[in-house]
C-alpha cells in the first residue's frame, strides 16, 4: 500500500481537469504538501488555494514540462524546500488532431515534447529522490489512446503509447523495491483537452466546435471521479489504472480483437468519423 497522508506530492498539469481534481483529492487524503505545476499561472494558483482551503499546504509553480532544464531545476527546488517528493504524478498533456498526411512536424514535436518527454523528464528528475528515501510512487498518465490507436490521433497515440511502454518498463525495473510505478489510462473524461487541442491548419471554428461537442457526448467520467480512481489505484499499488467503463471495455476489445477494434471508429462510436 502507498500511503498518501503525510507525504509530499508533485502534480503536473494541475491548473484544471484531472490535475486539479488530483490535487484536491490528495489534499482531502491528508498529503502534507502539494507541489503543483502548470503553464497556466492563474489556474495553478487557484488550485493551490482550493487545496489550502481543504487544510493542505500547497505551492504553485509555473513550469513548462517540455523544458528539461526547467524540470530538473524544479526537482532540485522540491528537494531543497520541501524535503523531496514521495509521490510524483506526471499528468500534463496536450492533444493534436490531424491525419498523418496533414500532420505538421512542429505540431508533432509539440505533442511529443510535452506528453512524452515531459513525462520522461519528470520521472528521471524525481526518481533519485524516491530512491534516496527508499520508497515512493511515480504515476504517469497515458490514455485510452495508449491502449488503442485512433484515426487522426497519430501524434497523440505515439506519445501515449510511448508513455505506456516507458512506464511498464520502469515498473519491471523497480520490482523488488518500495518504489511503485503506475500507468493511468483514462477513457472519456470531461476536461478541456479537445478544446485546447491543435487541429490541422485551416480547420474551421465549426469543425473545432463539432469535435468538442462529440467529445462531450462520449466523455462520461468527471475529473473528480477520475482522480478518485487514480488515488485508489495509487493506494493499492496498481500498475495499470483504467478509468471509466469505456476504457475497461475497449481494453478488453483490443485484447480480443487486436486487428478488428477499428470497427468502433468506422461505426462512429468513438473518436473522429472516417
Amino acid at each position: 500500500m502507498t500511503q498518501i497522508a503525510g507525504k509530499v506530492a508533485v502534480v503536473t498539469g494541475a491548473a484544471s481537469g484531472i490535475g486539479r481534481a488530483l490535487a484536491l483529492g490528495l489534499a482531502a487524503k491528508g498529503a502534507s504538501c502539494l507541489v503543483l505545476t502548470d503553464v497556466n499561472r492563474e489556474g495553478v494558483s487557484e488550485t493551490a488555494k482550493a487545496a489550502e482551503a481543504l487544510g493542505a499546504n500547497a505551492a504553485p509553480f509555473v513550469l513548462d514540462v517540455s523544458d528539461k532544464d526547467a524540470v530538473y531545476n524544479f526537482a532540485e527546488t522540491v528537494a531543497r524546500d520541501f524535503g523531496g517528493a514521495d509521490i510524483v504524478i506526471n499528468n500534463a498533456g496536450v492533444a493534436q488532431v490531424a491525419a498523418v498526411e496533414e500532420l505538421n512536424y512542429d505540431d508533432f514535436h509539440w505533442v511529443m515534447d510535452i506528453d512524452f518527454w515531459g513525462m520522461v523528464y519528470g520521472t528521471k528528475a524525481f526518481l533519485l529522490q524516491l530512491q534516496q528515501k527508499g520508497a515512493g510512487h511515480i504515476v504517469n498518465v497515458s490514455s485510452l489512446f495508449g491502449l488503442i490507436a485512433a484515426p487522426r490521433q497519430a501524434a497523440y497515440n505515439a506519445a501515449k503509447f510511448a508513455i505506456r511502454g516507458f512506464t511498464e518498463a520502469l515498473a519491471h525495473e523497480m520490482d523488488g523495491t518500495e518504489i511503485k510505478i503506475s500507468s493511468v489510462h483514462p477513457g472519456g473524461i470531461k476536461t478541456n483537452i479537445v478544446r485546447n487541442a491543435r487541429f490541422l491548419q485551416g480547420a474551421t471554428t465549426a469543425e473545432r466546435t463539432e469535435a468538442a461537442s462529440r467529445f462531450d457526448q462520449i466523455a462520461r467520467t468527471t475529473p473528480e471521479k477520475a482522480a478518485e480512481v487514480i488515488l485508489s489505484g495509487i493506494a493499492r499499488n496498481k500498475r495499470r489504472i483504467l478509468i471509466g467503463t469505456d476504457a475497461k471495455l475497449i481494453d478488453l476489445l483490443q485484447r480480443l480483437r487486436p486487428e478488428g477494434y477499428g470497427l468502433i471508429f468506422r461505426k462512429g462510436l468513438l473518436g473522429p468519423k472516417d
